[in-house]
Order: structure tokens, then C-alpha cells, then sequence
């Protein structure tokens, strides 16, 4: 793919996300939001591109799958105001329906429309398929990382927000906002897996979940991003702050330390 062809695909990206707004301010901050973020994931996966040496071709169909990875939010919100995909669609895969429909990836050769699709498919999944290989592989693994990085960003915005004027903030808090947790959601941070977005309960459960991801995470650069931001110690104060979210707090730390000291 040349940058060109690129460029291109960014103008119909605009163009394509322009179609959703309207009215609605709820719709319309929710899509500026993924707008955003879209945005930044771009610029987080062009930087674990370069962390890893990947030549010009293989950072642009980085840029490319992160600049796809979400294009299904926008008709899922547009149509059903939540991005929430138990109670509407799957995202990830209405994005890659999107994409067929539109025919957007036609001027790719057909590995590198393949490679998007899939990674566009699987990057919201609770693990990767096994059968995943080369740069299809690789390419995944940069999408869940750069899409994580800024999510944090994002949730981070949002739980700002929220604090400050509950009733003002015009962005989505799925769950209830109380201090009580699940115990099976709890467990799984303390044991370091993967939890199924299905057993949250409560925003207490959904920044559990949000912290979980930390062992998720394919490359030591993005771990590292995270600590040199400080996100962790940020939604660590967004926690009941009680003795069990201590712990979880001085699991995860351990963890991210231990992980960083064995790749310095």
C-alpha cells in the first residue's frame, strides 16, 4: 500500500463517520469521542510500529487497521446509543460488514485486505484466535495494544468527567456507579485473566476489567507507555479504596514492575 492510497482512505474515514451526526448532542459527543480516539490509535499504532522496526509498508497497514478498527461504533451507537455490544451488535464485526459493503479496501492487494479484516475482526475479541500467523498475527497484536493504550486515555476523560458534574457529563457510564464489586471479576485480576466483558456488573467491575488488560498487553513499549503516563495510578484513585482494592492494586503493580525490570 502507498501513502497515497493511504491518504486517500483517511478523507472516506472522515467522510463515512460525517454521514452519523445529527440532533442528537448524547449521539453526537459519543461519536466525537471515538472520533478521537480513533485518531489517537492511529498515532499509537504507528509508534509500536516503529518500536518494532517494521518497515514503511507494514507501519502504513498499521495506521490502516487502527484507522478501520472502530468504523462499526458508528452506526452501532447512531442506531442503538450505546457501545455496549451484549445489548446491540458486535462492533467488531459490523466493522469489517462495513467495509465489505463500502469497498473500501479494494485498491489492497489481497493479503494486505485480508490481514486488515482480521485484525479488524479479532481486535475486540477476549483472546486472538490460535490459528493467527505472520503479519496477520503481528498486525493484531499492534491493534488490541494501540487500541488499549488510548482507551485508557479515553476512560480516563470520562471518569474525569463524571466526577466533576455526574449530571453534566454527556458521555456514556454504561454501568452503575456504585462501590460494590463482583467476586468472580475480582478474581480474575488477582489471577491475571482474561474476564469476560459479559460478567460486569458494576463501573467498579468495568474498572477491574479496565486494569486487567495490563496482562494483555503484547509489547513492553505499551506497558511501558502506560507506566511513564501514569494511567494506572490514575484509575487506581477511581477505585473503592478499601482493602481488596489495595491488593489489586499491589498485584498489578507487581506485575507491571516485574515485566519492565526483566526487559530493561
Amino acid at each position: 500500500m502507498q501513502q497515497e492510497q493511504l491518504e486517500r482512505l483517511k478523507r472516506w474515514f472522515d467522510e463515512y463517520v460525517n454521514r452519523f451526526f445529527g440532533d442528537d448532542e448524547y449521539v453526537n459527543a459519543n461519536l466525537r469521542l471515538k472520533q478521537e480516539h480513533t485518531r489517537r490509535t492511529c498515532q499509537e499504532s504507528v509508534f509500536l510500529a516503529e518500536e518494532l522496526a517494521l518497515d514503511e509498508n507494514q507501519t502504513r497497514i498499521a495506521e490502516l487497521v487502527a484507522l478501520f478498527h472502530d468504523i462499526g461504533r458508528f452506526p452501532q451507537f447512531s442506531q442503538y446509543r450505546t457501545y455496549n455490544d451484549p445489548r446491540s451488535v458486535d462492533h467488531c464485526h459490523l466493522g469489517v460488514e462495513v467495509l465489505l459493503r463500502e469497498g473500501v479496501l479494494d485498491v489492497l492487494s489481497s493479503q494486505e485486505r485480508q490481514c486488515v479484516e482480521t485484525a479488524v475482526e479479532h481486535h475486540g475479541r477476549k483472546t486472538l484466535p490460535t490459528d493467527l500467523k505472520g503479519q496477520t498475527l503481528l498486525q493484531a497484536k499492534i491493534i488490541r495494544d494501540a487500541d488499549k493504550l488510548d482507551i485508557f486515555h479515553v476512560v480516563l476523560d470520562v471518569y474525569r468527567c463524571y466526577r466533576e458534574d455526574p449530571e453534566g457529563c454527556v458521555l456514556e457510564i454504561e454501568l452503575p456507579d456504585v462501590p460494590e464489586y463482583t467476586p468472580e471479576v475480582l478474581e480474575a485480576v488477582m489471577k491475571g485473566q482474561t474476564i469476560d466483558y459479559a460478567k460486569l456488573r458494576t463501573l467498579t467491575d468495568m474498572k477491574l476489567c479496565q486494569l486487567d488488560w495490563v496482562y494483555d498487553l503484547n509489547f513492553v513499549a505499551s506497558l511501558k507507555r502506560l507506566n511513564e503516563r501514569g494511567y494506572l495510578q490514575e484509575l487506581y484513585a477511581y477505585l473503592p479504596q478499601n482493602e481488596a482494592m489495595q491488593e489489586v492494586r499491589r498485584t498489578i503493580q507487581t506485575y507491571v514492575d516485574a515485566r519492565l525490570r526483566r526487559n530493561t
